[in-house]
C-alpha cells in the first residue's frame, strides 16, 4: 500500500534541512515525507546563503503556488506540516484541498488577524523597519535570532541553531502579512468561513516572541464559524518559536503523530512515536 505523504514547510530564516530529524521520525512511523524548499532555496544552508539573491522578491502566492506545483507531482494527497511563515502556507494549502490534514506551528498570522503584540513588532523590524527590504532578501544576525526564535532555549543552542540552519529570507511575505487587513486580495487571505477540509491542528509555543500565543488564538477563533471543519490547537509552556528544531523538537514531533492518529490519520504499520 502507498505510504500517506507528508510535506514539511520551512518558515523564514530557516533552511528546509532543519527538518531533516522530523523527516526521520514520520519515515519510522510509515509516512513518506518530503522538504522541499522555497522558490529561490539552494540544497543545503551554505549554498542558499552564497545564493541569497535568488529569493528577492519571492512573496506568499509564490510559495503558495511552488508548493501546490511540487503536490501536484505526489501519488496522493499529503499532509502539510509547516511552520511560522510555512503555517500560513499549510493553512492556505488545506483551505483549496491541496492536502487531506495541515499542522501550523507558530504560524504567521492570516488576514483577519489583529492582534500585534510588541514582540512580533520587534521580531519583524529587522525587515520591516527598511522599506526598501519589501523586494530583497534579508539575513538574521545572531542577537535578532536569539530574540525571535531562540528567547527560551540557551544562548549557546541558539547561537548554535543560528549557525546551522539560519538563510537570508525574502522580505516581501513580512509586508505581505503586514499590510494583509488593508488589502483587498491579500496573498495571506485563508477562507476560514467555507472551506470544507480536511482537520487543522494549530500549536503555539507560550514564550513565542515571532508569533506569540495570542495570535494563534486569534487564528483559532477566525475558524469558529466554519462547523463543517475540524480546528484544533494545542500549546507548548515554555517553548518559543525554536520549537520545532531545538532540543525539544520530539515533544512536538510526537504530539504531531499523537494527534494524526487520533483523526485516523495514522500510517499504516506505524510505530509507536
Amino acid at each position: 500500500m502507498p505510504k500517506t505523504p507528508v510535506v514539511f514547510i520551512h518558515g523564514l530564516w530557516i533552511h528546509s534541512s532543519a527538518w531533516a530529524p522530523w523527516q526521520e521520525l514520520f519515515a519510522a512511523n510509515g509516512y513518506e515525507p518530503f522538504a522541499p524548499g522555497w522558490p529561490g532555496d539552494a540544497d543545503t544552508v551554505e549554498a542558499t546563503r552564497a545564493n541569497a539573491e535568488q529569493l528577492d522578491d519571492v512573496g506568499i502566492e509564490q510559495i503558495c503556488h511552488h508548493y501546490a506545483d511540487f503536490i501536484d507531482t505526489l501519488d496522493a494527497k499529503p499532509i502539510v506540516v509547516g511552520h511560522s511563515f510555512g503555517g500560513l502556507i499549510a493553512q492556505e494549502l488545506l483551505a483549496n484541498d491541496l492536502a487531506i490534514a495541515g499542522v501550523a506551528i507558530d504560524p504567521a498570522p492570516i488576514k483577519g488577524v489583529k492582534t500585534l503584540p510588541f514582540s512580533q513588532l520587534r521580531s519583524g523590524f529587522p525587515v520591516l523597519g527598511n522599506p526598501a527590504n519589501k523586494k530583497r532578501t534579508v539575513a538574521l544576525t545572531a542577537k535578532q535570532f536569539r530574540y525571535s526564535f531562540g528567547n527560551a532555549i540557551t544562548e549557546e543552542e541558539s547561537d548554535a541553531l543560528f549557525e546551522a540552519w539560519t538563510i537570508p529570507g525574502p522580505g516581501r511575505p513580512l509586508f505581505e502579512d503586514a499590510t494583509a487587513n488593508f488589502t483587498r486580495n491579500s496573498p495571506a487571505t485563508v477562507d476560514t468561513h467555507t472551506a470544507v477540509r480536511g482537520p487543522l491542528l494549530l500549536i503555539s509555543g507560550t514564550e513565542d516572541h515571532t508569533v506569540p500565543k495570542a495570535v494563534t488564538k486569534e487564528v483559532l477563533g477566525l475558524y469558529a464559524d466554519n462547523p463543517s471543519s475540524v480546528t484544533e490547537y494545542r500549546e507548548f509552556e515554555g517553548r518559543g518559536h525554536s520549537l520545532t528544531l531545538d532540543s525539544g523538537w520530539r515533544d512536538v514531533a510526537d504530539a504531531t503523530l499523537e494527534w494524526l492518529a487520533s483523526k485516523h490519520l495514522a500510517a499504516e504499520g506505524a510505530t509507536t512515536a
